[in-house]
């Protein structure tokens, strides 16, 4: 354990600052009392749907220290990515895609851990003390402890809120051994507000600050591998890649600004993809549309099965051309939704010369399973 410099704490945030972080903010390592019994209650009931590694790291989320023990204080840092579009309003152009307002330009990851490791670096050298970055892949909760740093608080919608940036800013964090003095936790905002909970498609909030995994179309589109359930894909729209609702509507955005980091900002073509194009991707243009992405990681199968749910949400009987031809597709994922989409567009007369033809040459049980459902 270190003994802080006088004014250390000054330099830090002045480093961040430079770095160009937004909001920077101390906290105790450790977890403030309930903290785990959230998580707990959060798993046991499931609300964490296929993400598995966040119940094998539960004793190490709990708290910081308990995932390094010579933890004692936390650097928290908050990136502005804030946007000047409105993203309700794409949700209207109903033959292009919607993706989240944060995977529109470069990985944030790779982007703010860079940033981390210039200011952990400089602090280790400086004061000899032990360090530790993370951004949003180890199993810190960070959130709790940007509330705890001052940065801002946990809104009804689960996610972070500030005065000052509203809610389009990412968090990273430096976990160190110095004795830094902490910030006031932050107080919550939010009153009588329910406008992230009311405008949730798909219900995803069983109550206040809690949120099923399950039914957010964030997770669907993102984290959920298989098929999505049918009683979503109606209420997913055009959302191809996350769902920026909850955040869109908070009324403190009034007060957030477009973000400052040039690597962030929205490529163009991503702004608004066409999902007659996006139907055409086959792996390799998939990558290479989505370099340095985040949308990458979720993989071109899995991305073009959101974009046929779209396609079948659009309305458009000019897409089902686009739907058709995925029919043969090598992956029975995007099968079973080319479909599900042709089922919603396509001409009664042309569905049923469709379903006698194609059926009859498909052994998948789960695209078999579209067929009949659609009867």
């Amino acid at each position: 354990m270190h003994e802080m410099a006088p004014d250390l704490k000054a330099a830090i945030s002045d480093r961040a600052l430079a770095e160009g972080f937004d909001a920077v903010g101390f906290a105790p390592a450790s977890a403030p009392a309930g903290q785990a019994g959230d998580l707990s209650g959060f798993l046991q009931r499931g609300f964490h749907g296929e993400m598995a590694w966040m119940a094998e790291t539960e004793a190490r989320r709990g708290a910081p220290d308990a995932m390094w023990q010579g933890a004692r204080s936390a650097i928290v840092l908050g990136l502005n990515y804030g946007t000047s579009q409105d993203p309700l309003e794409k949700l209207r152009q109903r033959r292009h895609g919607n993706i989240s307002v944060y995977a529109q330009g470069h990985d944030y990851h790779d982007i703010i851990k860079k940033k981390l490791k210039r200011i952990a670096g400089w602090l280790a050298q400086d004061q000899a003390c032990e360090v530790k970055v993370f951004v949003d892949t180890a199993p810190l909760m960070e959130k709790p402890l940007a509330e705890r740093a001052g940065i801002g608080w946990q809104g009804k919608h689960t996610n972070l809120v500030s005065r000052d940036l509203g809610s389009w800013f990412f968090l990273g964090a430096i976990l160190t051994d110095l004795e830094i003095p902490p910030d006031r936790p932050h107080g919550d905002h939010c009153g009588n507000c329910r406008a992230c909970l009311d405008i949730c498609p798909t219900n995803a909030f069983p109550a206040p600050r809690q949120i099923d995994a399950r039914r957010c179309i964030s997770y669907l589109t993102i984290e959920h591998k298989g098929h999505i359930p049918a009683e979503f894909r109606d209420k997913m729209g055009n959302r191809i890649y996350g769902c920026d609702d909850c955040l869109a509507v908070c009324p403190w955005n009034k007060f957030a600004k477009a973000g400052r980091e040039a690597k962030l900002a929205a490529r163009e073509e991503l702004q608004a993809p066409a999902l007659e194009e996006l139907a055409r991707l086959d792996d390799a243009a998939f990558r290479l549309l989505f370099r340095a992405s985040p949308v990458k990681r979720i993989g071109r199968d899995r991305f073009v099965r959101n974009v046929l749910i779209a396609i079948g949400n659009s309305a458009d009987p000019d897409l089902a051309a686009s739907a058709q031809e995925l029919l043969d597709d090598a992956s029975p994922l995007v099968r079973a939704m080319a479909v599900w989409a042709l089922s919603r567009l396509a001409s009664e007369k042309n569905w049923q010369q469709m379903k006698s033809s194609y059926r009859a040459g498909e052994s998948e049980p789960a695209v078999l399973t579209e067929w009949d459902r659609i009867a």
